[in-house]
């Protein structure tokens, strides 16, 4: 359950991050884009940041990780999945890594402190 609490807690705020950004400013669609890339994102940046990257190496590591994948995912799927130009994109993605990526940082907290990361950090080490 904690796990599927964490996923709620990062896909609402990237959801939100990613409808201000990519859909308010840059005109992007619901679907496929803003849901889309918030589905990948969040698949990716959970797996590989949050459970194998934080817990080995920190908040700090983990966040800066999470800015250059988020950059990358918006960037590509943007590429892929509208007419912007690639200039466009790469602004927009850059915008919303760079807001998302201070929500991860608290995130990350969140799960050192109380999620479960916590949990396994602390079973782990008896």
């Amino acid at each position: 359950m904690e796990h599927v609490i964490a996923m709620l807690i990062k896909v609402i705020m990237t959801l939100a991050v990613l409808w201000i950004v990519l859909g308010g400013f840059y005109g992007m669609e619901f679907w496929p884009m803003i849901l889309g890339t918030t589905i990948v994102l969040g698949i990716l940046s959970y797996f590989a940041g949050d459970l194998i990257i934080l817990p080995a190496a920190g908040n700090i590591t983990a966040t800066i990780s999470d800015l250059v994948l988020t950059f990358l995912v918006v960037w590509l799927m943007g590429l892929w999945l509208t007419d912007l130009s690639g200039g466009e994109v790469a602004v927009a993605a850059i915008i919303s890594a760079v807001i998302i990526v201070v929500g991860e940082y608290l995130f990350h907290i969140y799960l050192l402190k109380n999620g479960p990361v916590a949990r396994h950090r602390k079973y782990s080490r008896v």
